[in-house]
């Protein structure tokens, strides 16, 4: 397994309270996603694309995941929007957007329809209750496509929050549901 860990903050406290700009950063990081890091890691290490072409990188995409954390799971909601065709695991943590469900279902339909989110947040964090509603309701306006416990599997961890501790426990336990199969055949 390849864990790439990037941040969104800078060493400047100006761009680090900014939260418009944080937000403007994750919408347009997606480019850099696909056009610079995943060949760049790709090229170097040895994964399941046999070389860093696009059609490569979306032929391989059953093997990669994206996570985050807070504006990190912004970040995944908008790399899903965006970037679906070369990921095919989510797990947004604590940070919802206002993408609407039909809006994310019509993404889903036009891109890949195969797809897993994961999507983890504590009963005690600040984001939980906005998260858990935008979550839940990808199933319930959208169930054609995000089939919960299927394809989309919402754990919440009670008296979790918003914390360094959520952030391990959320990302392993992900990590665990989305690579199963493959460790338990070897």
């Amino acid at each position: 397994m390849i864990v790439v860990n990037l941040t969104c903050n800078n060493s400047s406290s100006q761009d680090s309270s900014d939260f418009g700009l944080a937000v403007q950063l994750t919408s347009r990081y997606y480019q850099e996603l696909i056009h610079d890091l995943i060949p760049a890691v790709e090229k170097k290490y040895s994964t399941y694309a046999t070389s860093t072409s696009p059609e490569e990188l979306i032929d391989s995409r059953r093997y990669r995941a994206f996570s985050g954390f807070s504006m990190g799971s912004v970040n995944t909601w908008r790399t899903f929007e965006n970037a679906l065709d070369y990921f095919y695991y989510f797990n947004p943590m604590s940070g919802n957007v206002g993408t609407p469900a039909r809006v994310f279902a019509k993404i889903a339909e036009q891109k890949q329809q195969d797809f897993l989110i994961y999507a983890v947040s504590g009963t005690d964090d600040f984001a939980y209750r906005a998260f858990k509603q935008q979550v839940l309701s990808l199933s319930s306006q959208a169930p054609r496509i995000f089939k919960q416990e299927e394809n989309i599997i919402f754990r919440e961890r009670k008296g979790g929050r918003h914390d360094y501790q959520a952030v391990c426990d959320y990302t392993y336990n992900a990590f665990r549901n989305f690579f199963k199969e493959e460790s338990e055949s070897t």
